[in-house]
């Protein structure tokens, strides 16, 4: 897996929205591939929690037969976290300040996210 690459597209969706403050990518068990991250944060948490997450948004859309899940975005009081599924193997994290633009983020990250997936896939 080339994680020069997976790096270069997490750089890049940082770079074309606005408000972006990190990002990683897990295996959908949490286990961490790669984290651009502020040194405060503690990324094996945040990728085994946004997992769970996944894990219970994958299954309430099923069980409300809106298909496959897509993304969940919170909204909390200092700003947003945004969970990408990519593809069935893994997830994306998005963490962005109070003037994240999250429509923009939901048109880029599309993208991005088969790029990862492909990535991820070849490996």
């Amino acid at each position: 897996m080339n994680h020069d690459v997976l790096a270069a597209e997490l750089h890049g969706l940082r770079e074309r929205v606005a408000g972006i403050t990190d990002t990683l990518i897990a295996a959908n068990d949490g286990v961490l591939i790669l984290a651009d991250m502020s040194e405060g944060i503690d990324t094996e948490v945040i990728s085994a929690l946004a997992a769970a997450d996944l894990g219970i948004a994958r299954r309430t859309s099923e069980i409300a037969g809106h298909g496959a899940f897509r993304q969940a975005v919170v909204h909390s009081s200092g700003g947003y976290m945004a969970v990408y599924a990519v593809g069935s193997l893994a997830l994306m994290v998005v963490l962005g300040d109070e003037g994240l633009n999250v429509a923009r983020l939901h048109q880029e990250s599309q993208p991005a996210l088969e790029r990862i997936n492909s990535i991820l896939s070849a490996a």
